[in-house]
């Protein structure tokens, strides 16, 4: 059987569901975090594939959306981006992220144009960068100054940045992407992720000089509550 068309994006089909007020009290939770703090930038990882990371960062990013922010999603994941087919959007090889930091002109004095490669969404205020064509040399690619430059760019642009970045065990891609994020949240998967990984995981923050906001714990049973059975589910908590 196909895929149901937006079936990743439980937050705008069961708005009244226990995920999706999960998903808003992790975005009250983060306005009250650093309270003195800009939270623009929300970087958003876990151990090992399969956690959930781009699920959480999907709902997340519709959440602040229909808050009434101007919200981009970005799939920082440039080995095994998945957000294209979450929202159902064409991965064009001519555009997304990769091809975004290839291309971007910092100086450019007849401006750059930023609808080649950021796209709307059906959801009102979230647009999506979607991973583009996967490089041969993703940490390069992160790591150069054009990114940095387009970053500081985009942060310009939007109330509020989603990074869905790859697994943060095994690859320096988050690491690097830290450097430009208010928020470090960690996904974890529900009886699947070793507490041994959640361990190595925060050390790998640690060693960047960096830290962990808050933990999300995804694929949550939630059958038989009084909200009705949904296959994920999410807390947020301090480290």
């Amino acid at each position: 059987m196909a895929k149901k068309k937006y079936s990743d994006l439980l937050i705008t089909k069961n708005p009244k569901s226990r995920f999706a007020e999960a998903i808003k009290t992790v975005r009250t939770n983060l306005a009250f975090s650093n309270i003195d703090k800009e939270n623009k930038v929300i970087l958003i990882t876990s151990c090992e594939p399969g956690d959930g990371k781009s699920f959480i960062s999907a709902n997340l990013a519709a959440a602040y959306a229909e808050e009434g922010k101007t919200v981009l999603l970005i799939d920082c994941d440039l080995r095994k981006g998945r957000q294209h087919e979450i929202f159902d959007i064409a991965n064009s090889v001519k555009g997304g992220y990769s091809n975004l930091i290839l291309n971007y002109k910092e100086n450019n004095k007849t401006g750059f144009k930023f609808a080649n490669y950021i796209v709307p969404t059906s959801i009102d205020n979230l647009s999506l960068l979607t991973c583009g064509p996967i490089p041969p040399n993703p940490t390069e690619l992160l790591s150069s100054h054009n990114n940095e430059a387009l970053l500081n760019k985009l942060r310009d642009k939007f109330d509020i940045i989603i990074l869905d970045s790859t697994p943060v065990i095994g690859l320096s891609d988050t690491v690097i992407m830290t450097k430009y994020s208010d928020v470090n949240l960690l996904v974890v998967a529900n009886n699947k992720t070793k507490i041994e990984l959640i361990s190595r995981a925060k050390k790998v923050f640690q060693t960047a000089n960096k830290d962990i906001t808050g933990v999300i714990i995804n694929k949550v049973n939630t059958k038989g509550s009084s909200y009705g059975s949904y296959y994920s589910d999410s807390y947020y908590g301090e480290k």
